[in-house]
């Protein structure tokens, strides 16, 4: 094991000892070796299986069969959540297949931030991930289930769940994937759309059918942000089926995948072992493995709060500075999309997340030593499924890459180290994602300007008053001020600046995507200013410096730190905002989850 990640991980067990264990003790006594439901009243049980069939209501009174929780994200405006809509069908009848029932426990709410990108709706984002964890939590109360089946995909919804699940620790838990659309238009072809659109170059109909052309079927995005990322997160977890995140939906490798699930989760759920419990598959080496994994592959910088939020849940502590130290010794070995022209489904063809983890393990990279959903040891998941005789077969990953323009092995990287810093200095402690940021732009000294809104910013874009060197500040944008929207909006038109031949990057104390691209972005900076953290006291012609190489993210003005900061008030209403006023006064900062729950 690399001396670096045994430090990370001995840190991150002794910070987190006492929280832990106190997570543990809670689940173990929770945790029965009979059905759950052995011990409910006869009134309560004939409620929960009052519609079901007469088979499933006859294995349930005889409190030996499992009955599976399946919760839900299915709807049908999010093309990744659109195959979830004949699941519940499907999970049911292999259930009774496997000898056991499964019944929707609940559903929970799933938003799409490509389609509120920009909107007022972003500013409900990052909180709609502590309602899927409250609505997941309210599903598994009834107490009437032996294992969870998880079907969610996208950016808040996995974490969300994940959340959600962790207070129902005790149970065996498993994600059910869906699988991206696929592949539409390349992405380089797709990014020039939106260039071209950002400078006026086409309009609006020949932009719409760009995007069209791209996301253009049921499955998930194919570019490598948030979504693709919670599904390679779930498989470096242990929490999935090996190689199972990339398979297209509507194929019938993607049936016998969710099929195979169903029964690994009966199998699990006989066992009755603790091992094989959420709470004892997602430990400390778990969450170690899963920030590994993003960094190794040039994933969404929203893990820097989510995966923080996730580890809380059981009981685990992490931050920013464990990401920084593991991103030193953890190579890049992925160039998808916006790390690379590839799409996920060139990375699953050139040997996927099984090829990863295989490499991470013969370098000593990875925690092999973990419990996953298929028992111990992560070198089970290694391993690629394909079809023969109509039936799901494992196969070793390969040996080496199909395709080394998109995947490397951690012997020959395109990066020695990873895609994900720590940046600290006057203005706080942020994160910066450098995996597609070529390396002249990882420092910059440049005069900020400060705008109090993405509009504001595309407004003096569209004027021509920004061609020049600069940082563009834009601050309360933090969880505490307006729900820390992601800023991808600014993407196309700095893109357009830095294509210009101009130094150009982005400071906020909001987030900017899993999507993060080519223009460096110091994001999430807390204390944010909303908080009366000092991003409120920068003003335009402040000299700055954003240096990944050296962590630092100053402002170089002596008077800087003695300044009032500014405040400004945000109306937090319309598009259901309201409902949501509470909670923001008492969400904490990026680095301890941006959570109302936690």
């Amino acid at each position: 094991m690399n001396s670096t990640i045994a430090t990370v991980t001995q840190r991150i067990q002794e910070r987190s000892r006492e929280r832990r264990e106190a997570y543990l003790e809670q689940m173990d006594s929770a945790f029965r070796s009979e059905a759950t439901r052995a011990g409910m009243g006869c009134g309560n049980l004939a409620h929960g299986f009052a519609g079901c069939s007469p088979q499933e209501k006859e294995r349930l009174r005889a409190e030996v069969q499992p009955n599976l929780a399946i919760v839900t994200a299915y709807n049908d405006m999010l093309s990744a959540h659109k195959p979830y809509e004949s699941y519940p069908e499907k999970l049911r009848a292999w259930a009774l297949e496997a000898g056991a029932v499964a019944q929707v426990a609940g559903g929970v709410p799933a938003m799409c931030d490509g389609i509120t990108q920009g909107a007022e709706g972003m500013e409900l984002s990052l909180f709609s991930r502590d309602a899927i964890a409250m609505g997941t939590a309210v599903a598994l109360s009834h107490n009437m289930f032996d294992g969870t089946l998880l079907l969610g995909i996208c950016d808040k919804i996995v974490p969300g769940m994940l959340m959600g699940a962790l207070p129902f620790g005790h149970l065996p838990t498993l994600f059910v994937p869906g699988g991206p659309m696929p592949t539409g238009i390349s992405n380089e072809e797709k990014a020039k759309i939106r260039q071209d659109y950002a400078e006026g170059k086409i309009d609006r109909a020949a932009l719409l059918k760009g995007e069209s052309d791209s996301y253009h079927s049921p499955g998930t995005c194919t570019f490598y942000g948030t979504a693709n990322s919670n599904q390679m997160l779930l498989e470096m977890m242990g929490l999935q089926l090996p190689g199972s995140s990339f398979v297209n939906p509507g194929t019938a490798h993607r049936e016998l995948l969710s099929r195979f699930a169903v029964q690994q989760l009966v199998e699990n759920t006989l066992n009755h072992r603790k091992e094989r419990s959420l709470a004892y598959v997602l430990d400390e080496k778990a969450i170690v493995n899963a920030v590994i994994g993003l960094l190794a592959t040039g994933g969404s910088t929203n893990h820097t709060i989510h995966l923080i939020a996730i580890a809380r849940a059981a009981g685990i502590i992490i931050d920013w500075t464990d990401f920084s130290a593991l991103s030193e010794v953890i190579p890049l070995m992925a160039r998808v999309y916006p790390n690379g022209v590839a799409d996920v489904n060139h990375f699953h063809a050139a040997g996927g997340v099984p090829f990863i983890m295989q490499s991470l393990l013969k370098q000593g990279l990875m925690h092999e030593e973990v419990n996953t959903i298929l028992g111990p040891g992560l070198s089970a998941f290694c391993r690629e499924s394909g079809v023969e005789n109509q039936g799901i077969v494992w196969r070793k990953a390969a040996e080496k890459s199909y395709n080394e323009s998109v995947l490397r092995s951690a012997e020959s990287p395109f990066q020695a180290t990873g895609g994900i810093r720590l940046l600290q200095g006057n203005l706080g402690r942020s994160v910066i994602k450098i995996s597609a940021v070529e390396p002249e732009h990882w420092a910059i000294e440049a005069p900020a300007i400060v705008f109090q809104s993405q509009e504001a910013f595309l407004k003096a874009f569209k004027a021509n008053e920004l061609n020049q060197d600069f940082i563009a500040v834009l601050p309360f944008q933090g969880p505490g001020s307006n729900g820390m929207p992601e800023l991808h909006k600014l993407t196309p038109s700095l893109a357009v600046l830095q294509k210009r031949g101009y130094n150009v990057a982005l400071a906020t104390d909001g987030r900017m995507s899993g999507a993060s691209g080519k223009v460096p972005a110091a994001i999430h900076i807390w204390p944010e200013a909303e908080k009366g953290g000092n991003i409120a006291k920068v003003r335009t012609g402040d000299l700055l410096r954003l240096d990944a190489v050296a962590g630092r993210l100053e402002v170089l003005e002596t008077d800087f730190e003695s300044r009032q900061p500014v405040a400004i008030e945000r109306i937090f209403q319309g598009c259901g905002r309201e409902l949501f006023a509470k909670p923001k006064t008492q969400v904490s900062h990026a680095e301890l989850g941006g959570s109302f729950l936690i």
